[in-house]
């Protein structure tokens, strides 16, 4: 899910490009309430903070002020969303399994679509990973995890989930004022976009943070990174796998990808030198050079010992078991812009390796 926290003002449609948002599946009707058990939903005409934000919005951006209060006002209060945003308890958090998670997108159900998916957008793919410098397996890969290649897009209507996070974030979460102020961006810039395109802010739906598409783009990315990459006049990301592909690569390359760059290398550990704290600190933010790394004693394999760029040791924990460590580029460090984990990171690059792997298998058969 796309959730970086891009500038408002850098934001812009692509010239002559028409935006297509309605999903390909209608919301379930359940959602209206999120969950069959919550009782009837709040509508925010009932909130005057939430009508007094349109009227801000509308001075502010030049929009119209009765169509921006009539959505806002059709927008319903989700409880299911509020709760899935609370933070894990203490012992989820202490007890990531790597191995774990990676079972969840690893799978021989994934890897099939995801060779199917390949097959299908070859070309796409191809002009991507030419034009960007994103290997089509990383775009797979993400593509994949993200919603099994379109077959899991969200259930969630956007409005009421941005509307939902924006207004009634839960109060208890350590950084409630940072994501109120982030979610209130974004259904900003949902609805400018519905504004500006013509389409109907009602329909859309997908995660129940507001992510769409086959590449789960938070509203802010969808409109500084989506393109239309068949030019076909529109961008879809929900239904037109060729524009899902352009954009992800768009995306990565607008955070940071370098072509050619490995994602991430072997390492081990000089237990005599090893000052691990130090290391670890820096979190998956590349800091050392693999010169740096070895005189702490954290030991590159072959070639990371060669790379040029700085480095990251990433930690993932793996339940009761001994952790697993890699050192991570800054190619690494980019995918986490996507979804700021490292455990997401490389189950993406574990995927795409793996649908590259069947696809060469197969080309062989």
């Amino acid at each position: 899910m796309v959730m970086a926290m891009l500038s408002m003002a850098a934001c812009a449609i692509p010239a002559g490009a028409a935006t297509a948002l309605k999903s390909a599946a209608s919301c379930q009707a359940s959602q209206a309430s999120g969950t069959d058990a919550d009782p009837a939903p709040l509508l925010y005409a009932e909130r005057p903070e939430a009508l007094q934000w349109a009227d801000d919005l509308a001075a502010r951006r030049d929009l119209e002020r009765q169509w921006l209060r009539q959505i806002i006002g059709q927008a319903r209060f989700l409880p299911a969303v509020q709760r899935l945003m609370q933070p894990p308890p203490a012992a989820d958090r202490a007890s990531k399994n790597w191995h774990l998670y990676r079972s969840r997108f690893i799978t021989p159900v994934r890897i099939r679509a995801g060779l199917r998916f390949w097959q299908a957008q070859r070309s796409a793919l191809a002009r991507a990973e030419r034009e960007y410098g994103v290997p089509a397996e990383i775009i797979v890969g993400i593509i994949g995890v993200e919603t099994l290649y379109g077959q899991q897009q969200g259930r969630w209507r956007v409005l009421d989930a941005l509307a939902t996070l924006a207004f009634d974030f839960p109060a208890a979460h350590p950084r409630a004022q940072e994501r109120t102020e982030f979610f209130r961006r974004e259904l900003e810039q949902f609805l400018g976009l519905a504004q500006r395109s013509g389409m109907d802010p009602t329909e859309p739906c997908g995660s129940y943070a507001g992510a769409m598409g086959l590449g789960q783009f938070m509203p802010s990315s969808w409109v500084r990174y989506a393109v239309d990459f068949d030019g076909d006049g529109r961008i879809d990301l929900f239904n037109d796998p060729a524009d899902a592909i352009g954009s992800v690569a768009h995306y990565l390359r607008g955070h940071g990808w370098t072509p050619g760059m490995a994602t991430h290398f072997g390492v081990h550990f000089d237990t005599a030198r090893l000052q691990l704290a130090p290391l670890l600190a820096p979190d998956i933010l590349p800091t050392f050079s693999a010169a740096d790394m070895q005189a702490q004693g954290a030991m590159p394999d072959a070639a990371g010992a060669q790379h040029a760029g700085p480095l990251a040791l990433v930690e993932l924990h793996n339940g009761g078991a001994a952790p697993s460590y890699i050192a991570g580029t800054e190619n690494f460090y980019a995918i986490t812009r996507y979804n700021r984990s490292s455990y997401y990171a490389l189950a993406v690059i574990e995927l795409g390796r793996a649908v590259a792997m069947a696809r060469a298998a197969q080309a062989t058969r």
